[in-house]
């Protein structure tokens, strides 16, 4: 393995950092060359290690995105720098003490460094203030704004002796967000690669969880396979595994709902989770019944969120108004709980009147990278928030482009501190069947969620679980996924994907078979011993490791993407 690579073990993707970040930095520079004549050295510092309140208990590190997408550094307390003038790449780490080597591991050398993470040239952040003053730049480009979802500011650099420097704050946080918004395509593999391992633990999940087992084991099922199998270590955020009533809740999971509520038979689960894979997330919500069959009220909400969903990934495409595809999924919500009895009235009536937002407050969805809301939602130049129930939960309002990703999320929830109210709304309450939505408080709610890139012409979805109610109730009584003949067609590139998938996977599986009796041939003459590293390294994964390896493999060929 090459000294650039990020891997996490033999059946998981490898990423080449020179590949990966070259890329990046590429798109810096053309970004920041055509923002301004003043090029001078942008400087960047990651991020440090956090402890719980008072005490030495420091949380496991992950490094700040806007540094990560730059370099992908793991250590903590680094600095980097790019000389717009040439392109060099620079690291700057923390000089550290003898005794690391006790308590942490072995120490580095600066050229191991530079190695691993591909860079021109590492010193240690005690020269910094030298190496820079000897570039003579006209400027420091220093990362400062503020996040549109967290209102938080950015981790801006600093350290002593950088007043000697001309600095400039008011470019780089724009530019690098917008280099953000649209991904390139090794950042879609690794993207890709994120989202077939949490499709594979969302599908472990379904075929595992019964009635009467509590709510935090799906989450434990669902963590367990995307570290265990897919060397994800990381969650995103917080997973939500929401039962019956708690469905409607729509962070339910937080630590004072810890997903602590024993299921019911007759329940509807709501599964909001993902995996981070290299600080590349994926962001996947499926809802299906806990005793593997939908009822004929499970199913109506069902379909017409799934009607929302697939209307929405087949309308995408590049220059395409994002609210323009959150109404569009509110008219098939809408029409869907009309025709089960839910509503009556006319759609766009009910749109001016924002019914919708009773049984969808949130946003559509939300873009996606190295944070599951990834940044450039409302960045300067892009369409204001609408100010309108629903709409306003949006966290973008943007014209989709080539290579955004974006979640696609659509929900129907049945929550009594919307409904309740709306019943007595003169402008509301005349859509509601009163009776019919009060029998349905408990429902919880039905949210299906994808995560998609817009490509040329269209979009793919990069997530493969089971969406129609057939497919789901198949895989939860026993059936394989992915089948060979799926009913699910919420895209039609998804059904070419789906059996290129199972083309791949069989002919992986005979390429292992005839490896494995070559090495086996090999040993027999006496050369076990050389064959032994090339056994490991073509040995078939196991169990889902092997459906996560195969369906990752085909469909990123399916995608036209390559492999690290």
């Amino acid at each position: 393995m090459s000294a650039d690579a990020f891997q996490m073990g033999p059946a998981t993707l490898r990423v080449s950092r020179q590949r990966l970040h070259s890329g990046t930095r590429r798109k810096l520079l053309e970004g920041m060359r055509s923002a301004t004549d003043q090029l001078g050295v942008v400087l960047m510092r990651g991020g440090g290690p956090f402890h719980l309140y008072s005490t030495d208990m420091e949380g496991i590190f992950r490094q700040e995105s806007y540094f990560h997408y730059l370099f992908g550094v793991q250590e903590e307390d680094c600095f980097g720098a790019v000389d717009l003038k040439t392109g060099t790449s620079y690291l700057f780490l923390p000089r550290l003490p003898e005794s690391y080597a006790v308590w942490m591991g072995a120490i580095k050398g600066l050229e191991e460094y530079k190695a691993k993470y591909a860079v021109d040239a590492v010193h240690y952040v005690e020269d910094m203030p030298k190496v820079l003053a000897q570039l003579q730049p006209v400027s420091v480009h220093l990362l400062s704004g503020t996040n549109t979802d967290s209102s938080r500011a950015t981790l801006e650099a600093d350290f002593t002796g950088i007043d000697q420097f001309n600095l400039e704050k008011d470019l780089l946080f724009n530019v690098l967000t917008e280099c953000r918004v649209r991904k390139t395509q090794e950042e879609l593999e690794v993207m890709h690669y994120a989202n077939q391992v949490a499709s594979a633990a969302h599908v472990q999940v379904m075929q595992q969880i019964k009635p009467h087992m509590m709510e935090y084991a799906a989450e434990s099922i669902f963590m367990y396979t995307t570290y265990s199998r897919g060397g994800c270590r990381h969650a995103p955020y917080t997973p939500i595994c929401a039962s019956g009533p708690n469905g409607s809740t729509l962070h339910y999971g937080h630590a004072a709902s810890p997903n602590d509520r024993e299921i019911g038979s007759n329940d509807m689960l709501l599964l909001d989770m993902g995996c981070e894979y290299y600080c590349y997330d994926s962001d996947i919500t499926c809802s299906f019944p806990a005793n593997g069959k939908f009822s004929e009220d499970q199913a109506m909400v069902y379909e017409a969120v799934l009607a929302a969903h697939q209307a929405v990934i087949e309308a995408i495409k590049p220059g395409v108004s994002w609210p323009d595809m959150h109404l569009l999924a509110e008219r098939h919500i809408l029409t869907g709980l009309k025709e089960g009895g839910w509503l009556q009235g006319e759609i766009e009536e009910m749109i001016e009147q924002r019914v919708a937002a009773l049984f969808m407050p949130h946003g559509l969805g939300h873009l996606l990278g190295l944070d599951t809301h990834d940044v450039g939602g409302y960045a300067p130049g892009t369409p204001d928030r609408i100010d309108k129930p629903g709409l306003r939960s949006l966290r973008t309002a943007r014209i989709l482009e080539e290579n955004m990703v974006i979640t696609v999320e659509p929900g129907c929830y049945f929550n009594p501190f919307l409904l309740g109210p709306a019943f007595e709304s003169t402008s509301q309450g005349p859509f509601l069947n009163r009776r019919r939505l009060e029998g349905s408080m408990g429902f919880g709610g039905v949210r299906i969620e994808d995560d998609v890139i817009v490509t040329a012409d269209g979009a793919r979805s990069m997530t493969n679980v089971p969406r129609t109610v057939a497919d789901i109730e198949a895989v939860m009584a026993g059936a394989p996924w992915p089948r060979q003949q799926s009913s699910q067609q919420s895209k039609p590139e998804h059904m070419t994907m789906e059996e290129q998938q199972q083309q791949q996977q069989q002919q992986q599986q005979q390429e292992h078979q005839q490896q494995h009796q070559e090495q086996q041939s090999h040993a027999s003459h006496g050369n076990a011993g050389a064959n032994t590293k090339q056994a490991d390294e073509t040995a078939p994964p196991v169990e889902s490791a092997g459906m996560i390896t195969s369906m990752v493999q085909g469909a990123m060929q399916s995608l036209g993407l390559g492999s690290s």
